[in-house]
């Protein structure tokens, strides 16, 4: 639902928190005001130890629910180690947060059929993930071979109903990293969908038109893709603009200009196909800026805020709600959220670092005013 409100002129402090709140900007006049239904995260980098700790709040503050990627060291392989990395995030959590971690596996050449059906049994596990190996973070223990190594557990996926969540690239050295992506459609994934078509597959941080229409191809109903915010408001000119900007690295890396317009235009179509996943990944300043950076970009304070600002400038705000909140429960078959969340139309600050006892961390747009302002339920 979107209203306009008149607010008082004078901005407001938010009140303190664990992590320092967004300063406001002080403007004039009527301001929108946004009511949805509370988003969830279909795709979300938590960490572990002191890092998972610092970010949590940032998604919990935010949204209901999030699919938690396993790339962990060592990664989450098995059910009990799902079990046990949800009940390290469960204690992570702030006091009185009803976020709720929807865990999922990290696909391997050893993973086996009992392991999908331990895991649809556990009622905490609800994807797996497939990495090809050195693909991007943490991925050198992926999928070497999917159809020769892994066809058996692709199966019992499809029993099991259990989605199968794609990092959709191609490691092979010869092919540009620009290319990665619509070279894995063309040899992985369309051969996958017609061996298998009733797999569930959710393709991952799409980048390019190529996974657009692909997704779109697929008229099963079995196909879709979450899209980041670094995607749909960036294009890979961010990367160099002013000099090499490592904090708006990752994987997929950025592309070009006519892809980020295709999928701006998928998203606020209001397909039921596309959702929000925003593959918030956050590392320490020091791991960012560094001869040999990592790969992740840190958007959980301000993904709601760039979301709103890509459907606003598309003039599809009324089709906001339906891709932060419906569509991606709906694909899962789980019911959607009954509380709200609001977005005001408040400019404020993205604040520069968030600095913690092991160091900083760097979000996306730090040091930028965005134009709405997120409220927790």
């Amino acid at each position: 639902m979107v209203k306009a409100v008149a607010f008082p002129c004078k901005a407001s402090i938010l009140p303190s928190a664990k992590i320092e709140a967004p300063s406001q900007v002080k403007v004039k006049g009527t301001r929108m005001e946004l009511s949805l239904t509370r988003p969830d995260d279909w795709h979300l980098h938590l960490r572990d130890g002191d890092l998972l700790e610092a970010v949590v709040p940032h998604s919990a503050g935010h949204f209901g629910r999030g699919i938690v990627m396993p790339n962990l060291k060592p990664p989450i392989t098995t059910t009990a180690a799902a079990v046990a990395y949800r009940e390290s995030i469960l204690k992570a959590l702030p006091a009185n947060c009803d976020f709720t971690p929807l865990m999922t596996l990290y696909l391997t050449d050893k993973t086996s059929p009992n392991e999908i059906k331990l895991a649809r049994n556990s009622g905490v596990v609800f994807a797996v993930k497939l990495y090809p190996a050195g693909a991007t973070t943490n991925s050198q223990d992926g999928v070497t071979d999917l159809f020769g190594k892994c066809l058996h557990v692709l199966e019992e996926m499809v029993e099991q109903n259990m989605p199968l969540l794609v990092h959709g690239e191609v490691t092979d050295p010869e092919v540009d990293v620009f290319d990665r992506e619509k070279v894995f459609i063309d040899t992985v994934l369309r051969p996958l969908i017609q061996k298998l078509p009733r797999l569930k597959v959710v393709m991952e941080h799409i980048t390019t038109i190529d996974a657009v229409r692909f997704v779109e191809s697929c008229d099963e109903g079995s196909v879709a893709a979450t899209v980041t915010p670094q995607h749909l408001v960036l294009n890979r000119n961010s990367l160099f603009q002013g000099g090499l900007q490592p904090h708006n690295y990752c994987l997929p890396v950025l592309k070009r200009e006519t892809h980020r317009l295709a999928i701006v235009s998928a998203v606020t179509s209001g397909s039921k196909f596309f959702f929000l996943g925003t593959d918030s990944a956050p590392h320490e300043r020091r791991r960012k800026e560094c001869p040999c950076g990592c790969a992740g970009i840190y958007n959980a304070p301000v993904a709601l805020s760039l979301y709103a600002k890509v459907f606003e400038e598309a003039g599809a705000l009324d089709k906001l709600e339906a891709f932060t909140s419906f569509n991606g429960p709906d694909f899962y078959g789980l019911p959607r959220n009954t509380s709200k969340i609001k977005l005001r139309k408040t400019p404020w600050k993205v604040p520069e670092s968030y600095s913690f006892s092991f160091g900083d961390i760097v979000p996306m747009f730090a040091g930028q005013t965005l134009d709405w302002l997120p409220s927790s339920p």
